[in-house]
């Protein structure tokens, strides 16, 4: 089997009614952070806009945003609170191209009408769901992107820190060049340093799952000396770390975001702890995906779904689709990403765990 892409059919905007379709209206932004009255909020699909007589479309998207136009003319997406006084935000509610505003939600869906489950959520997914095609058809799209230049982005819940065999089939994933981006929390990489350093994750082994002596201090200790490096990247050579997640992200030159909470203990040097902040620094690798894979994390799930778009604009200017897959052992949580809307994403229901460890054994990343 291989991997095609599907092929994205544009609106054809020299009929009717795109041609008396009249140019978006545009109202200043009068304060920093205030969008003026009656302005137009993105959703996940391409979005073009009439701006001088030509239908425009944003390179870089993402929904719940306000468009402007630059001052050379390029249209930009950007979030509400990032809005500066003098910003050309554009104007209007309607998406039929009757305000010169068209949204195009079925770019994609001749080739998804070819196979109706290929790439697509499917409600009522469940432990019992077979997964046996997903798993083949995520293998030729990571096969495609490592092949093409892709950028596959993994966002990643501190479950993977708790099993040695997760670990492993991870940085050789890595280190096979299936990661072009990370996004996680506090505890997934001081998890994944703990098990490194003390072969522990919240003090207990993670092979046998028995709890150590004293084992509750390994995470602090860890987060510790990390804080006394500086920096993940020097703690990984002071004590010699030579596997594991964060080392292959390291050893690799991955970017990764790592975005802290209210309980995070710590934490870890490179942990963002402004919301916003790390909001900006995440959607920086979701700007630059094309597949998007997110692993026992509901909120961060959820953000990052809010934040990609459903389409990747390549440098030639052509669009393709941004593939998105959950995955989680709790229903509630891949069908909470339902409500994104998106053309392209996946839901599976089991232990990420035995998913990568499955996903590894199919790219023959463990030989």
């Amino acid at each position: 089997m291989s991997f095609f892409m599907p092929v994205y059919n544009g609106p054809d905007f020299d009929r009717e009614p795109f041609i008396s379709s009249p140019d978006a209206e545009t109202a200043e932004v009068l304060k920093d952070g205030i969008a003026p009255e009656g302005y137009h909020s993105t959703s996940m699909y391409p979005e073009y806009f009439r701006i001088g007589g030509q239908w425009l479309l944003p390179k870089r998207s993402r929904m719940d945003s306000s468009v402007i136009i630059s001052g050379d003319g390029e249209l930009l997406v950007v979030e509400n609170r990032n809005l500066k006084k003098g910003d050309r935000v554009i104007l209007g509610r309607t998406e039929d191209g009757s305000q010169g505003i068209y949204v195009h939600t079925d770019g994609f869906s001749e080739a998804e009408s070819i196979d109706a489950d290929k790439f697509v959520f499917r409600q009522g997914r469940s432990r019992e769901t077979s997964y046996a095609r997903d798993y083949d058809r995520l293998c030729e799209l990571l096969r495609y992107e490592n092949e093409h230049g892709g950028n596959i982005l993994w966002v990643m819940g501190p479950a993977f820190a708790f099993d040695e065999g997760a670990r492993r089939c991870m940085g050789r994933l890595i280190d096979a060049g299936y990661m072009q981006g990370l996004m996680a929390g506090n505890a997934l990489a001081t998890h994944d340093l703990e098990a490194s350093l003390l072969h522990t994750a919240l003090g207990q082994d993670i092979y046998t799952g028995r709890s150590m002596p004293n084992g509750h201090y390994n995470h602090l200790d860890v987060i510790n000396r990390v804080r006394a490096c500086g920096s993940i990247g020097s703690f990984i050579e002071s004590y010699g770390i030579d596997e594991g997640i964060m080392y292959s992200v390291v050893k690799n030159h991955i970017p990764f975001v790592l975005t802290g909470s209210i309980r995070d203990d710590g934490p870890l040097p490179e942990v963002i702890g402004d919301v916003y902040e790390g909001q900006t620094a995440m959607r920086r690798l979701t700007e630059k995906a094309t597949t998007v894979i997110c692993l026992a994390t509901m909120l961060h799930t959820i953000a990052t779904g809010n934040m990609t778009p459903s389409y990747h604009v390549d440098e030639d200017g052509g669009l393709r689709p941004v593939f998105l897959y959950t995955v989680d052992a709790d229903e509630f949580v891949v069908n909470k990403l339902l409500d994104r809307g998106s053309l392209s994403a996946t839901t599976m229901v089991t232990n990420v765990q035995d998913f990568i460890a499955h996903v590894a054994a199919k790219l023959e990343v463990m030989n």
